[in-house]
């Protein structure tokens, strides 16, 4: 018990990310409560928490908020700051809740706990999982005898994280065993709920390389108690998600399904062994096919939270101390778990981070570095190199195999968003193809992949005087929706005005230009930039052309057929960097690269499906009942209060792009189409009959 319990909280929150939605959802609801401030390094996240729960300040680090005078402080940032954080709250004579694990160490664990004993102040952690309503409902009939002796306990749990956004190397990216710190932590004490503490723990793990940031990611661990074992089965690939537990005792199981908030109880019945288990199985169906329906109208209606273990305990760490009691688990909780954690994740954290040094072994001098050289387009345009006798650096996420046994080839294995492999990818290269973006996934994909990547490659060519940058764009930078039939597109053709209508890739892309523009006018970069159409060649096949949607295993063409599709050989573009490289009159500029002997979208389709034959499924829509699906869609949308897919603006931006004006390509750059579409078509796609 602490002898400072105050009469109103004042609580400072640091971190914006997804617990902090929780913690703040469940605050909000207590009336002795005021949430004083929010601090995050990500301002704009912290800004759209404060918007949304009314919080008046919004700052970045937290001695900002001292004059916000908070007496309670909930740390929700990643585990690596935990200690740091906490320790400086407790000087600034708050009570600290911390979110699980309590600290990456066993010694930070030791620190906070004697800074806590030292001022008299609360330091509790969120073993949120026990506050799990179906989780409590299991652990009250363990405990109430009803299935005998606890014997065992197993978890089974999948995961995925989001990705990786760029900047310096997250602990989820850097520590090896940041899964099983991560999750193992809820596995361990749970397993000590219903069996007691444990006395020896041991733990596998593998990488299956689903995820190039994450480096292990199936784990697999038992735990000895005095009473029984627990074994925790945790994986980042397999599908779907489960998050189960079962517990298995002298005269009955417990079945507990975390996702639909179902605790199933199969007890020893009378009568023949057989009959019994098909009892338990037939009763546990009846009351499935209510309970499971009626949680997921409650989850519907919202009456059902998500992740309500959180939400629960952060509420019970707030009348803890409001009442001037000991929280429902303590610095002392925190810390018996990171002792066992700790000498478990040793092994996986060194061999990590001697992944990680690896990647940084000193490379000879090359001839030029290409980025997104897994790609369609960067195998081309190393394979161009290579055929000159030049030698080339690819940066990679994974190891591509053509690249295994050339020698000219120097393989950097890395992410885009890293600054760190960006700068030694860059290091002692000659010309910098920069091909390599993210092309699908979320915002953060594109984050990490395009705006962070483009960042760091003008950054370490700046860094390393790069004699030139490359930078392959794309048409989508344009004002698709607002072109009026017959405008003639060249380099100056206005730029999208609501790129954020359009998504991640325009968005990204778009700013990713302007950032490689202006380090050529502010910094003087010797670069070019290059605007390909749609680039289409052999591995391109499955492909949407413009104006065509692949959705629920369809190609769906909007509107005419008849229209022109801006495209470019694939060749034909690896000679406009090629050009881009070495040409004097093209540092500074910028070309669009679009082969002006055109086909139409019925042409194309119908070549794509001559080559995939049944296996592309194709069908045509007029665009107005497209416009009407996104009408409903976008109604939708603000009854949910959420993002959608699909709007007006972006299926008026479907239309394909034509009329370009290529004079800048071919006299400046000197680059007219060697092989050209139609010759390209054949090659593709086979000759027509």
């Amino acid at each position: 018990m602490t002898s400072h319990a105050p009469r109103k909280l004042r609580v400072a929150v640091v971190g914006a990310g997804y617990v902090a939605t929780h913690h703040l959802a469940a605050l909000s609801r207590l009336d002795f409560v005021e949430v004083v401030g929010i601090c995050d390094s990500n301002r704009s996240a912290a800004e759209a928490l404060a918007a949304r729960f009314k919080i008046g300040k919004v700052v970045a680090t937290l001695a900002e908020l001292a004059d916000a005078q908070p007496n309670v402080v909930y740390v929700l940032t990643p585990p690596a700051s935990h200690a740091t954080l906490a320790i400086q709250a407790m000087d600034m004579g708050c009570h600290v809740l911390v979110e699980k694990p309590m600290a990456d160490s066993a010694a930070d664990c030791e620190a906070m706990l004697a800074k806590a004993k030292a001022t008299g102040l609360t330091l509790g952690v969120n073993h949120s999982d026990l506050f799990d309503p179906v989780l409590m409902q299991a652990l009250d009939t363990a405990k109430s005898g009803a299935i005998g002796d606890v014997l065992s306990v197993d978890i089974i749990r999948n995961s995925e994280y989001p990705p990786y956004a760029g900047g310096p190397l997250p602990g989820q990216v850097k520590q090896g065993s940041y899964p099983f710190r991560d999750l193992g932590v809820h596995g361990f004490y749970t397993i000590e709920a219903f069996l007691g503490p444990i006395a020896q723990a041991d733990v596998q793990y593998q990488s299956r390389g689903a995820d190039p940031n994450l480096g292990f990611d199936e784990w697999q661990a038992r735990a000895q108690t005095a009473s029984g074992v627990g074994r925790l089965l945790l994986s980042w690939n397999a599908r779907p998600m489960e998050n189960r537990l079962f517990v298995r005792g002298t005269k009955g199981s417990i079945e507990v399904d975390r996702f639909t908030q179902t605790c199933r109880v199969h007890r020893v019945l009378p009568g023949p062994k057989f009959i019994g288990i098909l009892l338990n199985a037939f009763f546990s169906a009846v009351k499935d096919s209510v309970r499971i329906p009626l949680n997921v109208l409650r989850f519907a209606t919202g009456r059902l939270k998500p992740s309500p273990g959180i939400r629960m305990g952060a509420e019970a760490f707030a009348r803890a101390v409001h009442r001037g009691e000991a929280p429902p688990f303590t610095a002392e909780d925190g810390l018996r778990i990171a002792r066992l954690l700790d000498p478990l994740c040793a092994e996986p954290d060194r061999q990590r981070l001697q992944q990680l040094d690896a990647r940084h072994t000193t490379l000879p001098p090359a001839d030029a570095l290409v980025t997104g050289a897994a790609g369609f387009l960067g195998k081309a345009v190393v394979a161009a190199l290579r055929a000159q006798g030049r030698t080339v650096r690819v940066l990679v996420r994974r190891p591509v195999a053509a690249y295994r046994d050339d020698e000219g080839v120097q393989t950097v294995i890395g992410d885009l968003g890293d600054p760190r492999i960006v700068d030694h990818a860059v290091a002692g290269a000659g010309v910098v193809y920069h091909v390599g973006a993210a092309m699908r996934g979320g915002p953060r994909d594109f984050e990490a992949g395009t705006l962070w990547g483009t960042r760091n490659v003008i950054e370490a060519c700046r860094r390393h005087a790069a004699p030139r940058l490359v930078y392959v764009s794309s048409m989508s930078v344009f004002d698709h929706a607002g072109r009026r039939s017959g405008e003639v597109l060249t380099e100056d053709y206005r730029f999208e005005p609501h790129p954020q209508l359009r998504g991640a890739y325009t968005q990204t892309k778009l700013t990713a230009e302007q950032m490689v523009a202006d380090a050529i006018v502010k910094d003087h970069l010797p670069a070019v930039i290059l605007r390909p159409g749609q680039i289409f060649g052999p591995g391109a096949e499955q492909i949407t052309p413009n104006g065509t949607i692949a959705l629920a295993g369809r190609w769906i063409a909007i509107g005419s057929g008849a229209q022109a599709l801006p495209l470019v050989y694939r060749d034909d573009i690896v000679d406009a960097l090629l050009l881009a490289g070495t040409s004097p009159q093209a540092l500074g500029r910028i070309f669009n690269l679009v082969d002006t002997d055109s086909v139409d979208r019925t042409t194309y389709l119908r070549r794509c499906k001559a080559k995939l034959g049944a296996s592309l499924k194709l069908m045509w829509m007029p665009e107005w009942v497209f416009m009407c699906l996104a009408i409903g869609v976008e109604l939708l949308g603000k009854a949910l209060k959420r993002d959608v897919p699909l709007t007006r603006y972006r299926v008026r931006s479907l239309r394909p792009l034509t009329n370009f004006d290529t004079t800048a390509a071919r006299e400046v750059l000197g680059w007219t189409p060697r092989v050209g579409v139609k010759r390209g078509l054949d090659i593709t796609f086979g000759s027509e009959r």
